[in-house]
């Protein structure tokens, strides 16, 4: 299938993960796993760019269902080929968007929009993020849901922080 293929539409819908999708996030995970390993070895040094994912992440990758059963996770979707995944992880006070990953092949489709306008649907709790600062697209991406720079819920160097608020009823 030709991912950049903008005649089938997509879709963003909760992930079946005890079920049909989770060979599938679990695909996905890893790779926004790679990637984001790629990018910390380019932009913070540390491990070499092509080291393996580190464990703790392993839960992640393998069993999707258990590692995210305190979390929604939501797919993306085109023909029945999943392009794209998020989880959202949910506490007292806030929503928490994490994992948010489109398949390089499909990016340009508007995937990632799709599954940000999923986790943000219910707007009762503050809805936190975190990005590090070379993420320009994704940056701009949260921005124009509403998302805005708030004050620094991580140690780590070069990890912005952001917050869309909850809406108001009037």
């Amino acid at each position: 299938m030709d991912r950049k293929d903008n005649t089938h539409p997509i879709s963003a819908r909760r992930a079946d993960l005890e079920g049909p999708d989770s060979e599938g996030v679990g695909l996905l995970v890893e790779a926004y796993l790679r990637q984001t390993e790629r990018e910390k070895a380019a932009h913070l040094g540390g491990a070499p760019a092509d080291a393996p994912v580190p464990s703790r992440y392993r839960a992640e990758i393998d069993e999707p269902a258990r590692a995210y059963e305190d979390s929604v996770v939501y797919v993306a979707e085109s023909k029945g080929e999943l392009l794209g995944v998020v989880v959202v992880k949910t506490n007292t006070a806030t929503r928490e968007i994490k994992r948010l990953w489109v398949d390089p092949g499909a990016r340009g489709r508007r995937v990632g929009a799709a599954l940000i306008d999923a986790a943000i649907e219910l707007r009762d709790l503050p809805v936190r993020l975190t990005v590090w600062d070379w993420r320009a697209d994704a940056i701009q991406l949260y921005r124009s849901r509403g998302f805005q720079v708030a004050e620094s819920c991580e140690e780590r160097a070069r990890l912005v922080c952001m917050q869309l608020e909850p809406e108001r009823s009037l």
